[in-house]
């Protein structure tokens, strides 16, 4: 561990730690209340850190508190699963400037890792329906300066938002409980209750300007459920698959939550499909070269395919 993360995690640790013993709230409760002091000067690390140390010390005290109360809508993208999706993001959007929207924000720690990599480019906007989760983020965002506004509401209900440039989310997978809702999207089910991934899809490119990216965390059989027929001649109405990257299993404890990226980019006048869209395994990410030569082999696809 960075010695400057261990550091500022032990600072936000012990202080959350001794406010949990004072208040009897949870672990991430006492954490909200202690970024609140930080950010207010009541109780603020010594020393000087920069934007990425706080996230990841950040997200280590989140981490820490997720143990303690483990609720299905508290995960947390890991840092390798951000960091790939900032290299895919730079490597697509050339625009010096551009807005970001993460419809599934949880405590931010996906948007902040892209926004903190293309740092001074993006300005973000965030949902979360969960007031503890949207506060955590908040704060996060503070303190390391980045620029996010957020909702704090369902985000498959009507969104008040902007369409953004690009959209980043780590879908949440699992059935969707209100029908009436769900009946205003083209995804929605048949027969029972509709794939909240499914819908986060359609909401998404719903968000995103013509031309636009998304960068979406998908389970791995995505187009393999019972709905994928479907989901199948929605994307062939609406986007272009630019990729599909089929992340380690490795990466999480049972083969059967597995994980990849899907890039789409969201169809509209002058916006052609890829030559050839990119279906890569990513390797192992602590396989430095390994790595390189997967972004590599990205790299000459990329110029390949934008020809």
């Amino acid at each position: 561990m960075d010695s400057a993360v261990e550091k500022l995690f032990y600072f936000l640790d012990n202080k959350t730690a001794d406010l949990q013993q004072q208040s009897g709230l949870s672990y991430l409760e006492s954490l909200q209340q202690t970024l609140e002091k930080w950010l207010d000067g009541e109780a603020a690390p010594t020393g000087a850190y920069g934007k990425e140390e706080i996230r990841k010390a950040v997200q280590l005290t989140v981490l820490k508190g997720m143990k303690e109360h483990v609720q299905p809508h508290h995960q947390m993208t890991p840092d390798s699963i951000g960091l790939l999706i900032s290299y895919f993001a730079e490597l697509f959007i050339k625009a010096e400037s551009f807005t970001v929207l993460d419809p599934a924000a949880g405590t931010g720690n996906l948007l902040l890792t892209v926004m903190n990599y293309l740092d001074g480019r993006t300005a973000g906007t965030a949902v979360e329906i969960d007031e503890l989760l949207i506060r955590l983020a908040a704060a996060t965002a503070e303190l390391t300066d980045q620029p996010v506004t957020f909702y704090r509401q369902d985000a498959l209900g009507p969104l008040l938002v902007d369409p953004a440039d690009a959209i980043v989310a780590d879908l949440p997978v699992g059935y969707y409980p209100d029908e009436e809702t769900a009946a205003g999207y083209r995804l929605t089910s048949s027969e029972g209750m509709p794939y909240a991934h499914h819908l986060f899809i359609e909401q998404s490119l719903r968000h995103t300007k013509e031309g636009g990216y998304l960068f979406l965390v998908i389970p791995q059989n995505l187009f393999e459920s019972a709905e994928a027929q479907n989901l199948h001649r929605f994307l062939k109405d609406s986007a272009h698959i630019q990729a599909v990257l089929q992340l380690p299993e490795a990466m999480v404890k049972n083969s059967a939550f597995a994980k990849s990226v899907l890039i789409l980019q969201k169809a509209g006048d002058g916006v052609k499909a890829p030559r050839e869209v990119l279906l890569a395994r990513v390797p192992n990410l602590s396989n430095k070269t390994a790595m390189a030569k997967f972004f590599q082999q990205t790299d000459e696809w990329f110029r390949s395919s934008k020809q």
